[in-house]
């Protein structure tokens, strides 16, 4: 059977309200210092703001892993692979000098023994991010500890928009198959998601499958007369909205998502895992204004195990062409 689409679990952390946290702590036992850390703040908003916003969420199992006080400068995390094969006996060997008699301590009725070993496998982080700006108390016009924390609020948004460029690059680069549709009609659209349908059962992926597609595809499929009631389609025409097509949940995403010439990402679900670490995120007081410098820098990353890249499907599509 095989091992694909075993999600790598991580642990999420979502606050309740994590604006109002902010501030509290900016007007806490810290207000004194110089320099004020807001890692463990900026991890969960992050957290936050990802699970809700990030259209390759589910992808990597609906979050992503956030550690703050990163103290490795390139691995993000270890794990354990092996890579041999499952060996199948044929026969539980009962010849009477097998394990007995002339066999005796020299053989085994059990077959050849296959040692396991299992190898630490670093993941190292591929990209960095980072912020910068100034907040001057002559200048902001707000409550300074509630700018700090508007500030950190839209930066996690803004890194999270980055996180989902990155992302989509990552699974294109890792899909372990392509399939072409070849026009916006009825017939092509369906032919493509026969042949994906198709393709999932033979390489028995079991899981969740999600396309994530253009809105030339996507609108394709809405008006695809299979997505009428009478065929018994999870589709909403009035809605122009569209629950699952083919077995496939059909999910719209912008142009920009996907890479030059590609019309959807496939996959199963939880299949990958994303990851940043947080080196700082601070304010800290300006030599050269009355405030503060709010900084932020941070690594990041990317996984997914080899035997789950059969999984993954990327699907090219021809431009689509202008009215008229």
């Amino acid at each position: 059977m095989s091992n694909y689409l075993e999600p790598i679990k991580m642990e999420l952390i979502l606050p309740l309200n994590a604006k109002r946290k902010l501030q509290f702590f900016a007007a806490g036992d810290n207000n004194n210092k110089s320099a004020r850390s807001y890692q463990p703040q900026f991890k969960e908003l992050l957290q936050a703001v990802f699970k809700k916003r990030a259209y390759f969420a589910d992808f990597f199992g609906g979050g992503i892993e956030a550690l703050d006080g990163v103290q490795h400068n390139a691995r993000a995390f270890s794990i354990k692979t092996s890579d041999i094969p499952v060996v199948v006996g044929t026969a539980y060997n009962k010849g009477a000098n097998v394990a007995f008699g002339t066999g005796t301590g020299a053989t085994t009725r059990f077959g050849e023994r296959t040692e396991i070993i299992y190898v630490d496998t670093d993941v190292n982080y591929s990209w960095e991010w980072t912020f910068h700006e100034g907040i001057d108390r002559a200048t902001v016009n707000n409550d300074f500890d509630a700018a700090v924390a508007d500030r950190l609020d839209l930066q996690a948004q803004a890194k999270v928009q980055k996180f989902d460029n990155q992302h989509g690059a990552f699974i294109a680069s890792v899909a372990g198959a392509t399939k072409a549709l070849t026009a916006y009609t009825n017939d092509a659209v369906l032919a493509l998601f026969n042949e994906l349908s198709t393709y999932y059962v033979n390489i028995e992926a079991i899981g969740d499958k999600v396309a994530k597609v253009t809105p030339a595809l996507y609108n394709a499929i809405v008006d695809h007369p299979l997505t009428t009631s009478a065929k018994g389609s999870s589709a909403n025409i009035d809605n122009n909205g569209i629950i699952r097509f083919k077995g496939f949940e059909i999910q719209e995403v912008p142009e920009a998502k996907l890479a030059e010439g590609v019309a959807a990402y496939v996959y199963i679900k939880g299949v990958g895992k994303a990851f940043t670490g947080i080196n700082t995120a601070r304010t800290i007081e300006s030599e050269d204004f009355d405030g503060v410098a709010l900084q932020g820098h941070g690594k990041a990353g990317e996984y997914i195990l080899p035997d789950n890249k059969p999984a993954v499907v990327k699907v090219t599509g021809p431009a689509v062409m202008p009215e008229g």
